[in-house]
C-alpha cells in the first residue's frame, strides 16, 4: 500500500493550524490579565514556544499547497511505460482537478460537478483496489458502452476503431513496438502494439457509473481488461 500523500497534507494542515489557534486564542486571553495586575508596568513579553513558531509559518504554506492540490492542479509523475507513445516514463505533468468536478481530498467525495468525461480522455484516477495509488491510463469505454478488444483491435459498439499503422516505434521504452495512430471519436492519438506479444482480450460490458480505460501502451498495460482495476467507477 502506497503512502496517501493527500492523507498527510491534510493532517499536517489541520495539526499546525490547531496548534496556531490555540495559542492565539491562550495568548489573547493570558496577555490582557499580565497587563492589569494591579501594577502600571507594561506586560511582560513571552516569545511563543517553538513549535508554535513552526506552526505559524507552516501553516499558510501548507493550507495554499492542500488548496490547489485538491481543487486545481496536482503534480503527477509518470511511473510506467503503460501510457507510451503519450506519456513516457518519468514525464512530469500537471493534473487539472476541477475539470469534471470539484471532490474533497482524501474520500474524493464530489461537492460540485462541472462537466462529465468524454471518450479518449487521459485520466488519473485512484485504483479501486488500493485508493492510496493513482493509475494513469485513456477513457475507452462510457457507462453502457460494449468494448471488444480482439486481435490488436478495439471495438466500440460494435463499430471498430480506425487504427493506421506507422511502423517501428523508435522510443527507448518499448523496444520492439510498432506504433499506430488509433481515431477514437474526435480524439486522435498515438498507441503501440507489440507484435510478438499478447495481451487479454474479450468482451467488456461497461456497466451503469463506471468507466473502462486502457493504456495506449496496448500490450503493456494494466487497465480495466485485468482483474485488480476492471470497470473504474464515477
Amino acid at each position: 500500500m502506497g503512502i496517501d500523500f493527500s492523507l498527510v497534507l491534510v493532517v499536517a494542515t489541520a495539526a499546525t493550524g490547531l496548534i496556531w489557534a490555540v495559542y492565539a486564542l491562550w495568548a489573547a486571553r493570558v496577555r490582557p490579565s499580565e497587563g492589569h495586575a494591579g501594577t502600571a508596568e507594561a506586560p511582560i513579553f513571552r516569545p511563543a514556544p517553538t513549535i508554535v513558531e513552526y506552526a505559524r509559518s507552516f501553516f499558510p504554506v501548507l493550507l495554499i499547497v492542500l488548496l490547489v492540490r485538491s481543487f486545481f492542479y496536482e503534480p503527477f509523475r509518470i511511473p510506467s511505460s503503460s501510457m507510451v507513445p503519450t506519456l513516457l516514463v518519468g514525464d512530469f505533468i500537471f493534473v487539472n482537478k476541477y475539470k469534471y468536478g470539484l471532490r474533497l481530498p482524501v474520500n474524493n467525495i464530489k461537492i460540485m460537478d462541472l462537466g462529465n468525461p468524454k471518450r479518449g480522455d487521459v485520466v488519473v484516477f485512484k485504483l479501486p483496489s488500493d485508493p492510496s495509488i493513482n493509475y494513469i491510463k485513456r477513457l475507452i469505454g462510457l457507462p453502457g458502452d460494449e468494448i471488444i478488444y480482439r486481435n490488436k483491435r478495439l471495438s466500440v459498439n460494435g463499430e471498430l476503431v480506425s487504427l493506421a499503422q506507422e511502423g517501428p516505434y523508435g522510443g527507448k521504452d518499448s523496444a520492439g513496438a510498432n506504433r499506430a495512430t488509433e481515431q477514437l471519436g474526435q480524439v486522435s492519438h498515438g498507441v503501440l502494439l507489440m507484435p510478438r506479444q499478447s495481451s487479454l482480450e474479450g468482451t467488456f460490458a461497461v456497466p451503469p457509473g463506471h468507466f473502462f480505460m486502457m493504456g495506449d501502451n496496448r500490450d503493456n498495460s494494466r487497465d480495466s481488461r485485468y482483474p485488480g482495476v476492471g470497470f473504474i467507477p464515477e
